[in-house]
């Protein structure tokens, strides 16, 4: 016999929760990406991205068993590294000026800090159901931190001097606030004003502390934004995204930034291998055209000049060169386990000084390890943490190298690049997890392919 509940005598009052104002369990990440210009102003930037990492991690810690990514263990071996290698701080490699460990460790503990955060959001995308949080959203949300970062790189270029107090560095101590290293964290400027052409120039680098991180963020989340905005976007997204890519051209070529320009080459060399391996040669027509034109238009255009003028001027080649060699020849001193951190090197490709001087501006002591990834992991993690390093991220492009869908072409692409950054920029921090974002997403469509398979196999019995 079934019971029959009577309905209640008057009308009920409950409220359904506005669905609008329910934040899913993806929102640290929508909240970092979407509203990275505001942290910024806040001076928050960077240490947004540790902020957001907390969050994430009662996430991981409430959902458990937490998964993990094929080369996983490739990463947290590299991680046992890192803190290893803090047993070496108080050691000084030849060739680099002698100081005690106690100098180096806020350099360490950001590092280390970046590196946990960038894991944390790798398993924490990874592990993120489709209903969570979809690919398609967070790869808009990608797509709109490219447009911050050109609209960032457009005030760069026109209005170089713009800079102010963010509400943070008005909160620290002076002594803090003042810290050269601490600057580049809170306080916001439009660009970075250097001699690159022989002159004091600006290169722009908002909503970012340096030029550097600029254009390798701008260059990982390129695809992302083709995929978003153009691919598969609306007729006037589409619109939107072909005037923003226009508009980039020009912050890409006052950046001055060598790196990046050989880094777009690659990514229009790889987008059409993609297409020519699923046989759209018209696609490739079209780009190829497009390329044709753009390269006409720059060629008349004062852009020119630019990149000419920059050529013609490569000082930091001299630069890059004295502190490789410097990190090669201290990192043999110590190939296992490296020294924990960077070094200052005595002297310079300018002069054997030890300190600027009215007299060379060029002369001091640069710090090695700084002029890429690959060189900070050989100073600081030795040849063996370098090269646990570069086999996570070997290991996951080989993984993950048969994923065709639109997602996977450009998080591909933003999994491999570093590897060809690693030998001009430092990945810490942005560009770091915006790899592991894209690791994270190639991980989610693996999963599914899996689940697939699984699902195939059964269906069609055991014989």
């Amino acid at each position: 016999m079934t019971a029959v509940a009577s309905a209640p005598s008057g009308p009920t009052h409950r409220r359904t929760p506005a669905r609008g104002l329910q934040l899913g369990p993806g929102w640290p990440l929508t909240c970092m990406l979407v509203l990275y210009p505001l942290w910024w102003a806040l001076g928050l930037g960077v240490l947004i991205v540790f902020i957001v990492a907390v969050p994430m991690l009662a996430h991981l810690a409430k959902h458990r068993p937490v998964k993990v990514p094929p080369a996983f263990g490739l990463w947290l071996l590299f991680l046992a590294w890192v803190l290893a290698s803090t047993l070496m701080l108080g050691y000084n490699p030849p060739g680099t000026l002698p100081e005690v460990a106690s100098d180096r460790i806020v350099s360490v503990v950001y590092n280390i800090a970046g590196y946990a955060a960038a894991t944390i959001i790798l398993l924490f995308v990874g592990n993120l159901t489709e209903q969570q949080l979809p690919r398609a959203r967070i790869v808009r949300q990608l797509g709109l931190l490219f447009i911050f970062i050109v609209v960032g790189g457009i005030v760069g270029t026109f209005f170089a001097s713009f800079e102010f107090t963010s509400p943070l560095e008005f909160l620290l101590p002076n002594s803090i606030a003042q810290n050269t290293f601490v600057q580049s964290l809170v306080h916001p400027t439009a660009a970075q004003l250097q001699e690159v052409l022989g002159y004091t120039a600006p290169r722009p680098s908002a909503p970012f502390g340096y030029t550097n991180t600029w254009g390798n963020c701008l260059s990982l989340l390129l695809g992302w934004f083709v995929i978003g905005w153009l691919v598969e976007g609306s007729k006037g997204r589409r619109i939107a995204g072909v005037l923003v890519l226009v508009a980039a051209a020009v912050p890409v070529v006052y950046s001055l930034n060598r790196g990046l320009w050989i880094a777009l080459g690659l990514c229009a060399a790889y987008a059409a291998v993609r297409l020519a391996m699923k046989g759209r040669f018209g696609a490739i027509m079209v780009m190829a055209a497009a390329a044709a034109a753009a390269v006409v238009v720059f060629l008349v255009s004062p852009l020119n000049g630019i990149v000419q003028a920059r050529l013609d001027n490569p000082q930091s080649n001299g630069i890059r060169a004295f502190t490789t060699e410097v990190t090669l020849e201290a990192s043999a001193a110590s190939p296992i386990l490296g020294f924990g951190s960077t070094r200052a090197a005595v002297g310079s490709s300018q002069s054997i000084a030890v300190g600027q001087s009215d007299d060379c501006q060029r002369c001091g002591n640069p710090t090695i390890g700084s002029n890429g990834q690959l060189w900070l992991l050989l100073i600081a993690q030795g040849f063996v943490g370098a090269a646990l390093y570069i086999a996570f991220y070997v290991r996951s492009a080989w993984v993950y190298r048969r994923d065709r869908s639109s997602v996977g072409v450009a998080s591909w692409l933003a999994a491999v690049l570093p590897l060809f950054y690693m030998f001009i920029y430092n990945a810490l921090v942005m560009p770091l997890l915006i790899s592991m974002i894209a690791i994270g997403l190639l991980w989610r469509n693996h999963q599914d392919r899996r689940r697939a398979d699984v699902v195939a196999v059964g269906a069609s019995g055991p014989w």
